[in-house]
């Protein structure tokens, strides 16, 4: 007989489980709260728009190259990539408008014009980047780590000294940059990874390496077609999919996991259990009692990625004066960062984010209208009252208007939602409202983040950015493959073959 595998939630994690699993000839059930696949990747239509709740950025288009083709497939197949060219747009509070490009020498000649000499050392950097991300990839982050021991070979400590581990990306680029606007270019995707440039290990700096050489791409049709493409893998291999199915515990005899419980009373029996549910939840609920790993006193004590304070917006006519993804960066970045993982409040002077994706794609607004998606990294664990959120947005939507020249935006709204952390914490369990997860931190990456096995329960296993290697999409892409690893006992560190 075949082994069943549950499947908890149906985010890109547990997508990506299991369509690994049904491939490997587990009969597969993926269990989902809401009445679509993709977790915080889901959509929403509303007015004719189409609007992607969460992730925007697609990067390392490699790992996801590696993915598809560990079924003997390519991201073609599935997905129609379009590369952005720029590949950003960012408005200094000082009042400079840059566009980037994923081209070194057009960027060092930005550079050049801020700080003399700034050009050719930022070639020397972006080449240590790439370097960095390939030691990352070909021999840490396809590995699983128990302990500190497991780092301990002659070839990681050799190679693991180019990752600057022990430095924080704050202070390694102020080896190499005076200039703060550099500083700002070079740590903005910290934001994405839930982390502070003051607190995250420099090892992040392989990230200019993908913005950089490898460049930023978007899935005609919306991110939402990614998890979309997943999920057709894992049926393509057998995999069952049950929607609005909520889990309410882990069954666990005799120290192995046996199954879950539904709320709607359901039980349902399995030889492997794959958490893909928030950590903290999937802990401290699905768990409890004698099986629970942590204490509270424990998840109260981690430091959370931001919570986020989101607007989608449809809006009349074109809006010319962005392009498909825009920054906003705050004059005070040092304060500002403090105000979300120190004080914590409300940034009165926030860096922030505008996706257009209709810049790209005319599938996702009615014609001649846009769609734009504003994202403000706030503080976790923080809940604003209504009043407090209608005043933010209305000052965000002027600050945005105002910072891009945007004639009559608030006019010219034709449909909006908001969305906050008391939306992600309904939503998803998420433990304070986070948006992301656990930050990346030093004290939460790699062995210091939760592991993607239970220490005393069998057979259960977790998948997704509460554990290794982290957040972000292609990272959940590779948790999937760990947590394959662990069933296959493959102790390698290399990205698995097939």
């Amino acid at each position: 007989m075949k082994q069943r595998a549950i499947i908890i939630g149906a985010g890109l994690g547990g997508l990506a489980t299991a369509a690994l699993l049904a491939k490997d000839g587990y009969e597969v059930t993926v269990l989902e709260k809401h009445d679509q696949v993709g977790g915080r990747a889901r959509v929403f239509e509303q007015d004719g728009f189409r609007f992607d709740m969460g992730p925007s950025w697609y990067l390392m288009p490699d790992v996801f190259e590696h993915f598809f083709g560990l079924f003997g497939k390519r991201v073609a197949d599935y997905l129609t990539l379009q590369k952005l060219d720029p590949s950003y747009r960012i408005k200094f509070a000082e009042g400079e408008l840059v566009d980037f490009r994923a081209d070194v020498d057009d960027a060092a000649a930005i550079f050049e014009r801020w700080e003399v000499g700034a050009g050719d050392k930022f070639r020397t950097y972006i080449r240590q980047t790439e370097e960095q991300y390939r030691v990352a990839l070909d021999g840490f982050v396809y590995k699983n780590y128990d302990s500190l021991l497991d780092f301990v070979t002659l070839k990681n400590l050799k190679d693991g000294r180019k990752l600057d581990v022990f430095r924080t990306m704050e202070s390694s680029l102020k080896r190499w940059f005076k200039d703060e606007r550099i500083r700002k270019v070079l740590a903005y995707q910290l934001v994405f990874l839930g982390s502070s440039p003051y607190s995250t290990p420099a090892l992040y700096r392989l990230m200019n390496h993908v913005d950089f050489g490898m460049g930023v791409y978007y899935p005609m049709g919306g991110i939402h077609e990614l998890p979309q493409a997943i999920w057709k893998l894992a049926q393509e291999h057998g995999a069952a999919l049950r929607l609005e199915a909520e889990v309410e515990r882990i069954a666990v005899e005799n120290g192995r996991a046996r199954g879950v419980q539904l709320t709607d009373g359901t039980k349902l029996e399995a030889d492997v259990v794959v958490s893909n549910a928030d950590g903290h939840w999937t802990d401290t609920h699905l768990l409890g009692g004698e099986n629970q790993v942590y204490s509270q006193a424990w998840w109260d004590r981690r430091v959370l990625a931001p919570s986020a304070f989101i607007l989608y917006l449809g809006i009349k006519g074109r809006v010319r004066e962005l392009t498909h993804h825009n920054l906003i960066f705050s004059a005070d970045w040092k304060k500002n960062f403090a105000q979300i993982f120190d004080t914590p409040e409300l940034p009165a002077d926030p860096s922030l984010y505008v996706c257009a994706p209709s810049v790209t794609d005319p599938t996702v607004a009615p014609k001649d209208h846009e769609n734009l998606f504003v994202l403000v990294p706030i503080p976790p664990r923080v809940q604003p009252s209504e009043q407090q959120l209608d005043a933010y947005e209305d000052a965000i939507l002027t600050f945005i208007a105002e910072q891009f020249g945007i004639a009559d935006l608030t006019e010219r709204i034709v449909t909006r939602r908001r969305y906050t952390g008391v939306d992600f914490e309904a939503d998803y369990h998420s433990q304070g409202g986070t948006a992301l997860g656990l930050a990346h931190n030093l004290g939460q990456t790699a062995v210091w983040r939760p592991n993607n096995t239970h220490p005393r329960v069998k057979n259960l296993y977790y998948v997704g950015a509460g554990t290794n290697p982290g957040i972000g999409m292609p990272m959940v892409l590779v948790s999937a493959q760990l947590a394959r690893k662990r069933l296959k006992n493959d102790t390698s560190s290399t990205p698995p073959k097939e």
